[in-house]
């Protein structure tokens, strides 16, 4: 993961031209196979019972190029639901292209059928932040990510997006540039059981070890959904750095960063949109809970690592130091926050810390904040914060992680303390 916060953060909140992917062949190539009792079964991406000239119909009207026809596009206006995790979107023609979000016009839905807004007052209003290229349509179509609102302008509970605005467009933290690279783990089920594809239905696969990045058919399954979300999300404009298999058979992770402030929060949930509709087309069920298998299997996380300007300077060690002292004094907030089922996740096995107990270390996988090596020795760097679930906010995180190292200040008393239970000389 320290690849990711080793180069310049690129922004990606304005759409250029598009590339030359073909989508319709992307789409159309995705093939999830799976082992069921010694038995194979395939799922293709379109989910049609019908002949193939029926389905070949339909294909050609999802690839047709309407740019020579027409100037007119199709904007995919996406936003979070009620439940905070779950991700909802609808369509709307505009015009003509549009670069950015300030061209695009506010919208409402129904938040009485979102859990969002009583039903005798239950318009909600959108307002699109950031624009990204859609990868399903192809053209000059766009996807754009929202948040929400009541019609007097205030944002409704569930929209996250606008604190996290408001603490990453404070001067101090502005000032720090601060970098986010998350790690994004999830699971693939098979349908209507609820059990991890490539696993026998009420069965268990051979024990975790040779999985985690495995290659071969007994050992990686979903391979082909992980490769078409890298490639839709660099087609997107999505600031994607990467992706392998994990610990944990069919279970995956891809990594967004270095972002900067509130766009890491932006090109996740667009990278989480672009998964669930390629696992709705491939027939796949995708998970972000944080503990899917009971029993010694590892669980699911967002790791997320973070730097500051100042940490990233000669000396930024001592700065680190002092986020992490900082981090200590509000674990349980941080814990609140960071998804729910967590409980279920941080145990102090699998790769994860207590979730009652605040720890830090070097190269140190069961620890809350690992530090690495490279950072160690140079002397700067960055800290990865390992306790966030996979089915954590990024806005909520990446904002929370700002808050507590660069505006929160601690007691002179709680500070000493604090440093002397972490051996932390700050």
């Amino acid at each position: 993961m320290a690849q990711i916060l080793a180069a310049s953060p690129t922004c990606q909140m304005r759409v250029t031209k598009p590339s030359s992917i073909a989508s319709s062949k992307l789409w159309s190539s995705v093939m999830v196979k799976q082992k069921k009792q010694s038995r194979s079964t395939s799922f293709r991406v379109m989910a049609l019972q019908s002949d193939n000239s029926t389905i070949n119909r339909v294909e050609s009207l999802l690839n047709l190029d309407t740019k020579p026809f027409t100037d007119r596009i199709i904007a995919e206006y996406i936003w979070i639901g009620g439940s905070g995790i779950d991700l909802r979107s609808k369509s709307r023609t505009l015009e003509k292209p549009v670069e950015d979000p300030s061209e695009l016009p506010k919208w409402n839905y129904d938040g009485s059928s979102t859990g969002q807004a009583p039903g005798e007052d239950s318009e909600v209003i959108l307002y699109p932040q950031a624009i990204f290229r859609d990868p399903f349509r192809g053209g000059n179509n766009i996807l754009v990510i929202c948040d929400t609102y009541t019609p007097a302008g205030e944002p409704i509970p569930t929209n996250k997006r606008a604190k996290a605005a408001e603490i990453f467009s404070n001067k101090k933290v502005n000032d720090e540039v601060p970098w986010f690279g998350i790690e994004q783990e999830y699971t693939l089920l098979q349908p209507n059981v609820n059990w991890p594809l490539g696993w026998p239905v009420g069965a268990y696969p051979g024990p975790q070890g040779p999985y985690y990045c495995g290659v071969g058919a007994e050992k990686s399954w979903g391979r082909d959904i992980s490769d078409a979300h890298y490639k839709a999300c660099l087609y997107a404009g999505i600031n994607i750095s990467g992706t392998n298999g994990e610990v944990m058979p069919g279970q995956w992770e891809f990594q967004v960063g270095p972002s900067v402030g509130i766009e890491a929060g932006d090109h996740v949930w667009c990278a989480r949109y672009l998964l669930e509709r390629i696992t709705e087309q491939a027939g796949v069920v995708l998970t972000l809970d944080p503990k899917p298998i009971d029993g010694d299997w590892n669980g699911a996380g967002c790791h997320t690592n973070y730097s500051t300007k100042s940490m990233r300077e000669e000396g930024g060690f001592e700065v680190i130091k002092k986020a992490i002292l900082n981090l200590s004094l509000r674990h349980m907030e941080h814990i609140s926050a960071y998804g729910e089922g967590n409980e279920r996740r941080l145990t102090g096995k699998h790769e994860t810390a207590s979730i009652d107990q605040f720890s830090w270390g070097v190269a140190n996988r069961g620890c809350s904040i690992r530090v690495g090596r490279d950072t160690e020795k140079k002397g700067k760097g960055y800290l990865e914060d390992r306790r966030p679930a996979s089915n954590m906010d990024p806005y909520i995180v990446t904002s929370l992680l700002a808050e507590t190292t660069l505006l929160w200040e601690p007691t002179l008393e709680a500070e000493a303390l604090a440093a002397q239970k972490l051996s932390l000389n700050v």
